[in-house]
C-alpha cells in the first residue's frame, strides 16, 4: 500500500512538472569549422557517445528518458546544478543527472521497503534511503569539483609564469596565451584558457571573458588573475610586470597552502594512531606480560 502511495505521488509529481511553463532558449550556437584550429575543443555528441563504448545504447536510452526532467531542469536548483556539473566537467547533462538521482532514489527506497517491510522503522528506512539517493550524485559532484580547483590551483602559477615569458620576448597577450595553450601539457586552466580565447576570438570582449573564467570557479587566485589583467588592460600598465608580480605572489600563497596543510598533518594522523596504532603496540607489549601473569601467578604462589 505505502509503495502504491509513492508511486501516485511521483506521478502526480510528474504530472505537474509536465505542464510547468519552460521558456525554451532560442539564441543561436556557435558552429565552428572543421579547419579552425578550435573546432576540437568540445565534440560532438556523436563522438562523445562512441567514447561510452558498450554503455552508448543505455546513455542514449536515459536521454531520451531524462527529456521529462526538462521543467526541472529549468528550475533555480537546474541552474545551480547547471553551474556544477560544468565546473566538474560531467559528461552527463542536467536532464540526465536528476534522472539518475530518480533511479537511485527508487532503488534505495525500494531496498528500504524490502528490509524493514513489517519493522518499527519503516519510515525513517524509508526517508534514510531518499537522503541517500538524493545526496550519492551530490557528493560526487562535490568530489569532482573539489579536484579540479585543486588542480587549477596547483598549475595556475606555472601558467602564468609561461605567459610572462611569452610576454617577455615580444608577444602580445593573445598570441602569448596562443602559445601557452598549444605548447602546454593539457590541464584544467590550460583547457579554460582555451575556452576563454575562443570566447575573445568570436567577438566577446577580454574583459567579460576573464570576469566570466574568475566567476565560473569562484577561487581568489583565478580571481585575482583575472583581475590583474583586466585592471592592467583599462589602466594600460605594462602586462609584464603585472604578470611577474602576480606569479611571485601565487607561488607564495600557495607554499603558505603546502604548509598550512603540513601543519595539519598531526592532527589528521591522531585519529589512526589512537584506532589503530596504539592498540597493536599495546597488545605486542603488554600481551606476553599478561600471558605470564596468569599462567605463572606470583599472587597466588605467595598464599602458599
Amino acid at each position: 500500500m505505502l509503495l502504491a502511495l509513492l508511486l501516485a505521488f511521483f506521478a502526480a509529481f510528474a504530472l505537474v512538472l509536465g505542464f510547468w511553463p519552460v521558456s525554451i532558449d532560442t539564441r543561436p550556437k556557435l558552429q565552428l569549422k572543421l579547419d579552425d584550429p578550435l573546432a576540437g575543443l568540445t565534440p560532438p555528441p556523436e563522438a562523445a557517445s562512441k567514447k561510452r563504448g558498450p554503455l552508448g545504447k543505455i546513455f542514449s536510452m536515459m536521454s531520451k528518458v531524462a527529456i521529462f526532467n526538462v521543467p526541472l531542469a529549468a528550475s533555480p536548483i537546474g541552474r545551480r546544478m547547471y553551474k556544477d556539473l560544468a565546473m566538474a566537467k560531467s559528461p552527463v547533462t542536467v536532464e540526465e543527472f536528476f534522472l539518475i538521482k530518480e533511479i537511485l532514489i527508487a532503488l534505495f527506497v525500494f531496498v528500504a521497503i524490502k528490509v524493514n517491510a513489517t519493522g518499527n522503522l519503516l519510515m525513517f528506512s524509508i526517508l534514510t534511503g531518499f537522503a541517500i539517493g538524493y545526496m550519492l550524485p551530490e557528493l560526487w559532484v562535490k568530489a569532482r569539483m573539489k579536484r579540479i580547483k585543486e588542480e587549477i590551483l596547483r598549475f595556475l602559477p606555472d601558467t602564468v609564469d609561461l605567459l610572462g615569458l611569452c610576454v617577455n620576448a615580444g608577444l602580445d597577450f593573445m598570441m602569448a596565451l596562443k602559445y601557452v595553450v598549444e605548447k602546454s601539457s593539457p590541464t584544467v586552466i590550460t583547457e579554460e584558457l582555451k575556452n576563454m580565447m575562443q570566447e575573445i576570438n568570436v567577438g566577446k570582449p577580454r574583459r567579460d571573458a576573464l570576469r566570466d573564467l574568475a566567476r565560473k570557479y569562484e577561487l581568489s587566485d583565478l580571481s585575482t588573475f583575472s583581475r590583474t589583467l583586466i585592471q592592467a588592460d583599462r589602466m594600460g600598465t605594462s602586462v609584464v610586470e603585472a604578470l611577474n608580480i602576480l606569479s611571485e605572489d601565487m607561488r607564495e600563497a600557495r607554499f603558505r597552502r603546502g604548509e598550512a596543510m603540513a601543519l595539519k598533518a598531526p592532527l589528521k594522523m591522531l585519529v589512526p594512531l589512537l584506532f589503530f596504532i596504539f592498540p597493536v603496540v599495546a597488545i605486542l607489549v603488554a600481551g606476553p606480560v599478561f600471558l605470564e601473569f596468569f599462567q605463572n601467578n606470583p599472587i597466588k604462589n605467595l598464599g602458599h
